[in-house]
């Protein structure tokens, strides 16, 4: 008896059964096969939301009705559903199987069993059931112990290739692990010219797995009458390889929980590599911090930094992105001092992975709570911008996982740039967007969205805006006033939506009549006139340069 025979329960194995001594298959030979998941009793023809696929049915025929048709209607819904086969107890309900039904039996290759006399079918339910769950408990163990075997092999050098012999040996079918930027790997070992056409055709099925997560169900497709199974590896929702299974017959349960059983022992090798690796980097990468800060101005010093690369990488596209944690440092976390590293290169690994995908080369550096990656860009000639957005919403979305799930972060984003010499500049411009987040109420902020803010900040040589500047004028001298927040609020948002009260008193969550009363009071401060264009330009440049230094007093 095979392994595959003793983890399955099967037609003809049942047939063996000591309760089964007196039954007879009428037809359906062809179908001795077929896997039995559970026994069910039936004696009603509507079975559509009885049964789940692949049951043993008992019935004595009792509500299958006198004429052949309703027996074949019958069958044929069992066959539609996907069940093992069915037996039939003669009687005084059903008499004798009629030809129409033996030939849909043979014709499906469908098990159709007769018991010539009457049989206790609880005895028959409990004899196989019992049978099933003591099979499916040694599967257990037997996953367990392999699973165990995975993860120790993994420890081991090579230890993703090294999964890949008690695998097959479980499995019985062959296996190609296939890393993205690295040579395929099959087991058994295929001689090179048979290996052509099944990478072909796992190639041309690339763009569909490019969409499939680590956590997702394996991906199924047909080739040269086989079924390929293709389980993605790896973690922080991002896919590192594909463990791939090529079956002569459809796979089973147990060749499912085996394949994702092995494809998380690798994902979790690679993810100790790819920390040890992020550890290097942050190492390596200490000059990034250097540059940033504009310690690094000399092109043979910068160049002696960056290494090999450094004539490629700065002719590259790049921005500045600082990543900002708000509560890095929050008790509330309850994250201890010594797992603060671990959080660390867990969020620059993270980083790294999502700016990777969205094909940047990230050059990153962890300075108390803020990360720092200048993002090469690798393909220039797609939205750069687009592309961060989607890094930066994925990044969104990940901080949900585990340690990282209560941090709060807001970005910054330089303008983009060429020659890495120039750091330092788009640097500041990062640090001037992050500087503004508390005005534009927005999670990530682009310097060239800042608008008047950038002309504002040029005028004090890129320095944060001090209360000092002329134009801030107009703002201070409501300030003196009562309710002066009120009336900040109440003014911006009237002149930001071109003087419409409709629109205004909608914003502001008042009626009319209260919009009107606090312009009558704005009005006696800055005169009937503060809506010619050029006053009102100059009232909206003074709220603006006023707002980053008060934003207390503009509401939420």
């Amino acid at each position: 008896m095979s392994l595959e025979t003793e983890r399955i329960l099967t037609v003809g194995e049942a047939l063996k059964r000591p309760l089964f001594r007196g039954a007879r298959i009428a037809a359906g030979v062809d179908g001795l096969h077929r896997p039995i998941r559970w026994v069910h009793i039936l004696e009603i023809s509507n079975i559509e939301k009885m049964i789940h696929g692949e049951e043993m049915i008992l019935t004595t025929g009792v509500g299958l009705g006198a004429d052949a048709a309703s027996s074949v209607s019958f069958m044929e819904k069992l066959i539609r559903h996907n069940a093992a086969c069915l037996c039939i107890e003669l009687g005084p309900y059903f008499g004798s199987v009629s030809g129409e039904l033996l030939e849909l039996a043979d014709r499906s290759g469908f098990p159709l069993i007769v018991f010539p006399h009457t049989v206790r079918f609880v005895d028959i339910t409990q004899d196989l059931h019992s049978l099933i769950i003591s099979r499916h408990h040694r599967m257990l163990q037997e996953l367990e112990s392999i699973s165990r075997e995975f993860h120790r092999l993994t420890l081991t050098s090579q230890g993703a290739l090294n999964v890949l012999k008690p695998l097959h040996k479980s499995t019985n079918h062959k296996l190609l692990y296939q890393p993205p930027p690295g040579k395929p790997a099959f087991y058994p070992i295929l001689p090179a010219g048979e290996q052509e056409a099944p990478l072909d055709a796992i190639g041309a099925w690339a763009g569909d797995l490019e969409e499939l997560k680590p956590n997702d169900a394996p991906f199924l497709r047909s080739f040269q009458d086989q079924t390929v199974v293709i389980k993605p590896v790896g973690a922080l929702h991002q896919t590192w390889a594909y463990l791939i299974m090529i079956c002569g017959h459809p796979p089973r349960e147990y060749d499912y929980l085996l394949l994702d059983s092995a494809s998380l022992s690798i994902a979790q090798e690679l993810l100790r590599t790819r920390y040890m690796e992020e550890r290097k980097l942050f190492t390596e990468n200490l000059w990034v911090d250097e540059l940033l800060s504009g310690r690094v101005d000399d092109e043979k010093q910068l160049q002696a930094l960056v290494g090999p690369d450094y004539k490629r990488l700065n002719e590259l596209s790049y921005r500045v992105c600082l990543i900002e944690i708000e509560n890095m440092y929050d008790v509330k976390l309850h994250i201890q001092d010594n797992e603060w590293d671990s959080v660390r290169y867990h969020l620059s690994l993270l980083v790294r992975s999502i700016f990777e995908k969205q094909s940047f080369r990230p050059l990153i550096t962890l300075k108390n709570n803020r990360l720092a990656v200048i993002a090469l860009d690798m393909k220039s000639k797609l939205h750069t911008k687009a592309r961060l957005q989607q890094a930066f919403e994925e990044l969104r979305e990940m901080q949900a996982d585990d340690s990282l799930k209560n941090l709060k972060s807001l970005i910054g984003v330089g303008r983009p740039s060429v020659h890495l010499r120039h750091a330092y500049s788009d640097h500041q411009e990062a640090v001037q967007a992050l500087s503004l987040h508390a005005c534009f109420k927005k999670q990530v902020l682009f310097y060239e969205e800042l608008g008047v803010f950038e002309l504002l900040l040029g005028l004090n040589d890129g320095n944060t805006l001090r209360p000092s500047s002329a134009i801030t004028s107009v703002p201070c001298w409501i300030t003196t006033k009562r309710r002066a927040a009120e009336s900040l609020q109440t003014l911006k948002v009237y002149l930001d939506h071109d003087g419409s009260k409709q629109i205004a008193a909608q914003k502001l969550y008042i009626v009319r009549q209260s919009l009107y009363y606090r312009l009558e009071k704005i009005m006696e401060l800055l005169g009937e006139d503060f809506m010619e264009p050029e006053k009102r330009i100059a009232i909206q440049v003074a709220l603006r340069a006023y707002q980053p230094l008060h934003p207390d007093k503009f509401g939420k």
